[in-house]
């Protein structure tokens, strides 16, 4: 893996694609510490908490390690500023009275950690999770456990904020189906509470990460796999967060092979993986985020060389300069969507930051494995 990319492909270079990924995301990161999702589509020119983890964890597989605690820093300041909201939700539901929509905290920020004021979805907690996941591994690869001192106030913030809010439908990772419970959201949820209570080792913690678990677990389809979201027989490729990297399951669970096996029949088509059959964002294309993860949860079950076919298409959909986008969609049978997303915004994200992240990720497990 991490073979060059020759001339033929359009580089006036030989750098790989690895280290062109690693150069991209530290031009992007913010002096604040904030990762912009993408600099060259202005709908993304913000910093959600969710991409901006895993984008930190792949700086931090790759020895980029004061670029990842500068984006935990700067999530610990952010959600220091923002803290009253926790306390007010607190104080509404011991009163019973309604929330709203502007109560909770936010899924993205600017790039210096303001909150936005538009229509865009709000309610969504998996970057919250997924931060507290991102800040212990930091401690744990790093050997450096200074960070749970340091960043005390808002991990406890965060984790009264989540202990509130879990059982709330809120919006999935997509920005979408507000009003629904996702278990790829819970599995962020659990894998933070999971991961920052090897550190405060607390049992109220601990029985609410079980808590997590078992309600997922306890709400599957009727053919024993996780759902879109609970009630649904639908399925989603960002349901493989349940086992990689967040082990709410492990990746040979039944329900999560079965999951799996919906996933490669459903959602993986021309070397790449779609969110989920009904999806119509730029036609309903191949993510290149989600085709890491599957070649993820393939090494994690032993299936290398279904990874490596995975990975050698993720590198095809690089441009001249070495760019990957969110998605592939130039052969999609819905020409029409994809139009009408090009007039609303333009084209497809790219580069992405977080696609260039995951195949970071993707990078460094393939490396882990060579004797």
């Amino acid at each position: 893996m991490g073979r060059l990319l020759t001339n033929d492909k359009g580089f006036n270079d030989l750098k790989d694609l690895k280290q062109i990924s690693i150069d991209l995301i530290l031009e992007n990161q913010n002096g604040s510490g904030s990762f912009i999702a993408s600099p060259d589509y202005p709908v993304y020119s913000y910093s959600w908490l969710r991409d901006g983890s895993f984008i930190a964890y792949s700086m931090l597989l790759n020895g980029e390690r004061d670029s990842c605690w500068k984006f935990l820093n700067w999530v610990h300041t952010t959600i220091q500023r923002y803290k009253s909201k926790v306390g007010e939700i607190a104080f509404k539901l011991a009163n019973n009275q309604s929330l709203c929509t502007e109560d909770f905290l936010s899924a993205r920020y600017t790039l210096d950690g303001m909150e936005v004021y538009d229509d865009w979805p709000k309610f969504q907690i998996d970057g919250y999770g997924t931060w507290l996941w991102c800040l212990t591994e930091y401690c744990r690869l790093t050997g450096d456990n200074s960070s749970i001192v340091k960043f005390q106030k808002s991990i406890r913030i965060t984790i009264d904020y989540l202990k509130m809010v879990w059982e709330l439908p809120n919006y999935d990772c997509w920005e979408e189906n507000g009003d629904q419970v996702h278990p790829s959201t819970l599995a962020c949820v659990y894998g933070g509470i999971e991961s920052i209570n090897r550190f405060l080792k607390e049992k109220e913690l601990s029985d609410l990460s079980q808590d997590i678990r078992k309600f997922i677990l306890s709400n599957l389809t009727e053919d024993g796999m996780f759902p879109k979201y609970i009630g649904s027989d639908s399925v989603d490729s960002s349901l493989l967060w349940l086992s990689v990297p967040f082990k709410l399951v492990e990746p040979d669970h039944p329900a999560m092979l079965k999951t799996v096996q919906a996933i490669e029949s459903k959602l993986l088509e021309k070397g790449g993986v779609r969110r989920y059959s009904e999806d119509t964002f730029y036609g309903g294309g191949r993510w290149i985020l989600l085709t890491c993860w599957l070649a993820w949860y393939y090494l994690e079950i032993g299936k290398t060389q279904k990874a490596g076919k995975l990975f050698d298409w993720i590198e095809v959909q690089s441009d001249k300069e070495g760019n990957l986008p969110e998605q592939v969609y130039e052969d999609s049978s819905n020409s029409t969507v994809v139009a009408d997303w090009e007039k609303r915004w333009g084209n497809v994200a790219k580069p992405l930051l977080w696609s260039h992240a995951m195949y970071l990720v993707l990078v460094q497990k393939f490396e882990s494995l060579q004797p």
